[in-house]
């Protein structure tokens, strides 16, 4: 049987981790404000997919993602984005290859199909290059997630990902 002291030893450690739990979580609360620079916004922690790193396997997968000829994204959005809820959203992708690519576009692993608030402009501004720029207007809370836009041609496929979470603005 246990001594009584080692029982408020346990206790005494559960309470400490406790208090220790309570003070981090509003030392991150406290750091929320000052990264928006004093306005009182609610941020909300992302728990979605993060982009996976795979080494090539094979030769066969080196010579068919690093095919010279490969498509390939060369400029695209930055990684992280919050919106105001009910305003405009956009993302952008530019990928080259021989033959020029396709670009499509995924949100949360599902592809994405235009319709009245989710719309696509693609642009040719060169034989090998296409520029795609998806725009989501207006912005919903179910519109938070991860989106990616895929190019990809005969010869490779390359993917950029982009997170995205709505922030809430108290006046």
């Amino acid at each position: 049987m246990p001594s009584p002291w080692l029982n408020q030893c346990k206790i005494k450690a559960f309470a400490l981790l406790w208090l220790l739990l309570l003070l981090s979580s509003d030392l991150c609360q406290v750091h929320a404000q000052r990264s928006t620079g004093g306005r009182n916004v609610l941020r909300r922690n992302y728990t979605g997919k993060k982009p996976v790193v795979i080494q090539h396997r094979s030769q066969d997968a080196v010579n068919y993602y690093d095919h010279e000829n490969g498509a390939k994204i060369i400029k695209s959005s930055h990684f992280e984005l919050d919106y105001t809820l009910g305003r405009k959203i956009t993302f952008f992708c530019m990928a080259q290859g021989n033959p020029r690519p396709t670009i499509t576009w995924f949100k949360d692993g599902a592809e994405l199909y235009q319709h009245r608030f989710f719309q696509v402009h693609e642009s040719h501004p060169e034989p090998e290059i296409i520029k795609s720029k998806m725009e989501i207007d207006p912005t919903t809370q179910m519109d938070a997630g991860y989106y990616e836009c895929q190019a990809d041609n005969i010869y490779a496929i390359d993917r950029r990902g982009f997170r995205t979470d709505y922030a809430m603005v108290n006046f």
